[in-house]
């Protein structure tokens, strides 16, 4: 659970901050303006408008200051955004009752909600409040047309029953259309931005794993190959004193341990120079969905994998792109295996490639595992960085590095408990003639 201290990082959380202080700030200057034309038309400061609006003004500020006592303890921000909105449409519904109702100017206070709720509970959030302002307005109109309700109006001024039916009825309908266009609008707007910010931030990222990887691929390279040549020759040295020492079990048991290590060490040093710098490979155009399940079918029968992990794919036909195979098999299957070993026990693993915009064709690996914790999630491509019992962490590193060569991007998502989504995107091009 989050703790209050934690509170002030949330998007959300500013957004309502900013809510309140504009709160405040529009009944200082709409209301307080409205109460000194009210005393140009009424003089006496007790008038029943004016006791009203007082009223409201304090009863704003007074909302205003216990929601910033309770901004810092609500665990969950979304109802609190939801019950702001919801009391300030019935606050402005008070407002458009005290300036006149069906002839009062302060309907259009029912769009500035819409609009901020769009911004702060996006599509679902705006048009729940256009349907509660739509509502509040048609209820209150319709109650002041039966003579339900009497607004306060000054002498001589109109009200809804001096309209036909059918012109009240009307600009019910107009309002409610409006809250319902200006919410559709708005939030398609609020959309487009979260996902560009989103964008923005994966790409943000993307360029600094890129620079820090460029910086510790070109320190590696050197590092790597200085120790690849010698542990050639280390390990040729060793292979011909085994063959020429005089038997001896003892003997011939640590030079089998030492032969060992030494191939493990020189695979870790080829996977590590894999990593610093990727061989450029040998560029093919592939069909991808073809490929993709070849690479799975192929992992499916992996001792990692088999009667324990079940592999779902959905795989758009005939889609092609330019890459080494080899590059294709080592990218996805660096991402099953990550997802297999993140599952304990039995879980399902989803394989899913479709194409996107810009002539992009999207790969997805989703698993049901244990997810990355969120402390841990910005080095999870940090070479030998692992929190695996086997391995070397070069896995995701290396992957990174291939899809660098491609000019692509790999994006992360994942939530503790819940598994994780790791996707790619790839260049498609035209099939072969």
């Amino acid at each position: 659970m989050q703790t209050p201290a934690k509170r002030p990082e949330s998007e959300l959380y500013h957004k309502l901050k900013w809510l309140m202080f504009f709160r405040v700030l529009f009944t200082s200057l709409l209301l307080g303006s409205t109460i000194i034309l009210q005393f140009q038309q009424n003089p006496s400061p007790v008038a029943k408008p004016l006791l009203i609006l007082y009223g409201l003004i304090a009863g704003i500020y007074l909302l205003s200051f216990i929601y910033a006592l309770a901004l810092q303890r609500i665990q969950n921000l979304v109802v609190f955004a939801y019950l702001q909105t919801g009391i300030d449409t019935l606050i402005v519904t008070l407002i458009i009752f005290v300036t006149g109702g069906f002839m009062s100017i302060f309907s259009f206070l029912y769009l500035v909600i819409i609009i901020y709720s769009s911004m702060l509970l996006f599509r679902q959030g705006s048009l729940a409040m256009a349907g509660l302002c739509s509502v509040a307005y048609g209820a209150m109109i319709g109650m002041e047309y039966y003579g339900l309700l009497n607004p306060f109006v000054m002498e001589g001024g109109v009200v809804a029953t001096d309209y036909p039916g059918s012109h009240v009825l009307y600009k019910i309908l107009i309002t409610m259309v409006a809250c319902l266009a200006v919410a559709f609008l708005s939030s398609i707007l609020a959309e487009q931005t979260r996902k560009t910010k989103k964008e923005l931030q994966a790409i943000k990222e993307h360029v600094k794993r890129v620079e820090k990887m460029a910086y510790m691929g070109e320190m590696a390279a050197g590092l790597a190959h200085e120790i690849k040549n010698p542990l050639a020759s280390l390990a040729g040295s060793i292979q011909l004193l085994k063959e020429d020492a005089y038997h001896n079990p003892d003997h011939e048991k640590l030079m089998q341990i030492v032969l060992r290590e030494t191939d493990r060490l020189s695979s870790l040093v080829g996977n590590f120079l894999m990593f610093a710098r990727p061989p450029a490979g040998r560029s093919e155009t592939i069909r991808l969905d073809t490929a993709l399940a070849e690479i799975a079918e192929l992992f499916e029968k992996d001792a990692t994998c088999t009667g324990r992990i079940h592999i779902t794919k959905n795989l758009k036909s005939d889609i092609w792109t330019a890459m080494d195979p080899t590059h294709l098999h080592q990218i996805l299957w660096n991402l099953l295996l990550n997802a297999s070993e993140a599952i304990e026990g039995k879980g399902n693993i989803d394989l899913k490639m479709q194409p996107v915009r810009n002539k992009q064709v999207q790969i997805e690996v989703a698993d049901n595992g244990c997810g990355i914790p969120d402390e841990i999630r910005s080095t999870i491509f940090d070479p030998f960085f692992t929190t695996k019992s086997k391995g070397t962490g070069l896995g995701l590193s290396i992957v990174h590095r291939i899809l660098e060569f491609y000019s692509s991007r790999l994006d992360v998502e994942s939530k503790p408990g819940q598994g994780t989504r790791i996707t790619i995107n790839l260049a498609s091009v035209a099939p072969p003639t």
